[in-house]
């Protein structure tokens, strides 16, 4: 490297270079003044490296996050000056000339190593100072290496990408569309694709045996901490001919190869625990469990099926066993608060005492025999607790929850395992808030039994060719075996309230397709941002893209969403209602 504004790097500046002249380039990190010498640090993406001078009185009005270009002679430091923490420690530049290329004028908004200490609004309205930060700069470096040794193994494993339109149809895939208006035809939208879903079956459709792309996702969701508003990106992948198996394969791979190489904890072993939904919904109260967590949820309903106890009359009742616990009454008054608070009508719990006797304001409503079945069923012992929750609607996720919460309180969660499971088996269908029958997953899965299953069992009772990656109480990926035949993709819509003239509307390309003969596919999607976010241990899934948008949705940075001019809404046939 030799341009006029450096033939080397700063953190590249090493002892090999004594005695020579350098020119480098970067940010002004910091200034001292010493009085007869100036002491100048100065940064670029490799590392810093410091230079000194006696130009005293010029350097000294520099301000720091300047951009600068220097040439000096690299010069040893003193035995008493060298730094053994810094990668140039042993070496100094002794400046003989330099050019400010970019004054920094305005005050910082923050100090850029501590960055991160700012409120989140301040630095994605700075992204491009915040990015300075070495550690947030890390992060986004850390992206592009994951990102292409992920890339690396899809192909390594014959899969060929394919990019996908931006631009496409609207379509009801549960999220909300961003939708784009058209210019050219008057009263018609397009839309930004929710997910590659159809492109990647017409792939199929097509003749491409394994296909896969970094994919961008538009969906119009509320963000959280663990999900990116607007935008993201995720691994999308999908192979003819392929069963679940054949996909799992796949998955386990890329997760156990991406979490070995760029995690620091134990991942789980190939091939990770496949648990049913029910099963999941039943002993975690989630479909996306955290096995990082001992406890498991039991259930009791049965036991109390003729309780004298009137809260437990008539609902649904889960029960989670705690070994031991050395904790004050308050904290156990705490536990109920906590119960109320996530929607649960309150907690009940047994301890159980050292002659195997319970000691709870519940005892005096048991029968011996409820007594016998609880200790039964769960292995009661001295010096165990029992919570119980009960309800009739939400008792899986308020136990659920309640499980987690336990297992944060008594710090039973152990923080250096990657623990994977697969979820599968999930329901086909769901019922609506006013009880219509709904897709519960992704409308274009297979159901288990095909036609057969649809003509003749009860809807809810109909399981998919669905799954997920779940990784530590996140979901990772979500995939399925796909739907290939017309006549079933007909009768799944038509149960979920859709005609055969609604389907070909709304996905014209994908039904037609499939009469011109369409293999068995299936393909998943792991999200990219959130893989990135549990490898770093980041609580924040923003702190992984370089300019995402802030948690109420807005660029703070960007000024958007704004307004656009009045000829723009004018030519896409838009009027702006109060």
């Amino acid at each position: 490297m030799n341009n006029i504004y450096r033939n080397v790097y700063c953190g590249e500046v090493t002892k090999e270079y004594i005695g020579k002249e350098v020119r480098v380039a970067g940010w002004i990190d910091s200034i001292r003044n010493l009085g007869s010498l100036v002491f100048m640090v100065v940064r670029d993406e490799t590392g810093i490296v410091q230079l000194i001078s006696n130009d005293v009185e010029k350097l000294s009005k520099l301000n720091k996050e300047s951009t600068i270009t220097v040439t000096g002679i690299v010069n040893p430091r003193t035995p008493d000056m060298v730094n053994p923490n810094m990668k140039t420690g042993e070496i100094e530049i002794e400046v003989k000339s330099y050019e400010v290329l970019g004054e920094c004028v305005n005050v910082l908004p923050f100090e850029i190593k501590k960055s991160k200490e700012s409120l989140e609004d301040t630095r994605l309205k700075y992204r491009y100072l915040d990015l300075r930060n070495k550690e947030v700069y890390d992060n986004i470096v850390f992206r592009t290496n994951v990102i292409d040794f992920i890339r690396s193994t899809m192909k390594s494993m014959r899969f060929l990408e394919v990019q996908t339109p931006i631009i496409t149809s609207s379509s009801p895939e549960g999220a909300r569309d961003f939708i784009i208006p058209s210019r050219k035809f008057k009263g018609k939208f397009y839309a930004l694709p929710q997910a590659p879903q159809i492109f990647k079956q017409l792939l199929m459709v097509s003749g491409f045996d394994r296909y896969f792309q970094i994919a961008p996702c538009f969906r119009d969701e509320d963000p959280r901490s663990d999900r990116l508003y607007g935008e993201f990106y995720q691994l999308d992948f999908e192979m003819s001919f392929a069963t679940e198996e054949d996909v799992y394969e796949v998955g386990e791979r890329v997760f156990y190869d991406t979490f070995t190489k760029f995690g620091n904890k134990e991942v789980s072993p190939r091939p990770f625990r496949r648990i049913a939904y029910n099963d999941a919904m039943l002993m975690y109260g989630s479909d996306k469990p955290d096995l990082r967590n001992p406890l498991i949820i039991t259930e009791l309903t049965d036991i109390f099926s003729n309780t004298a106890f009137a809260p437990f009359k008539d609902t649904t009742i889960r029960g989670i066993k705690v070994d031991k616990i050395e904790k004050s009454n308050s904290w156990y008054k705490a536990m109920e608060e906590y119960v109320k608070t996530i929607g649960g009508s309150g907690l009940a719990y047994i301890k159980v005492n050292e002659d195997n006797t319970f000691k709870s304001s519940l005892d005096k409503f048991l029968t011996d025999e409820e007594r016998q079945e609880l200790t039964n069923r769960l292995n009661l012992q001295s010096g165990n607790v029992l919570f119980i929750i009960a309800d009739k609607k939400n008792c899986a996720k308020l136990a659920g929850n309640f499980r987690n919460k336990l297992g944060n309180e008594l710090d039973l969660i152990d923080k250096n395992k990657y623990e994977f499971c697969i979820i599968n088996d999930f329901p086909f269908y769901e019922e609506g808030d006013e009880g219509e029958i709904e897709f519960s997953h992704n409308p274009f899965s297979m159901p288990q039994g095909g036609l057969k299953a649809l003509n003749e069992m009860n809807p809810f009772d109909i399981k998919a060719y669905q799954y997920d990656f779940v990784c530590n109480g996140y979901e990772m990926a979500s995939g399925g075996v796909r739907n290939h035949s017309p006549e079933i993709l007909r009768k799944a819509f038509e149960i979920a309230g859709y005609n055969e003239e609604v389907v070909k509307s709304k996905f014209p390309s994908l039904y037609t397709a499939f009469n011109y003969g369409a293999p068995p596919h299936a393909g998943m999607a792991p999200g990219i941002d959130r893989i990135l976010m549990l490898l770093k241990d980041e609580e924040n899934i923003r702190e992984m893209v370089a300019f995402p948008l802030g948690a109420n949705g807005a660029d703070a940075m960007m000024g958007c969403p704004n307004e656009v001019f009045e000829k723009q809404l004018r030519e896409t046939h838009i009027k702006i209602r109060d």
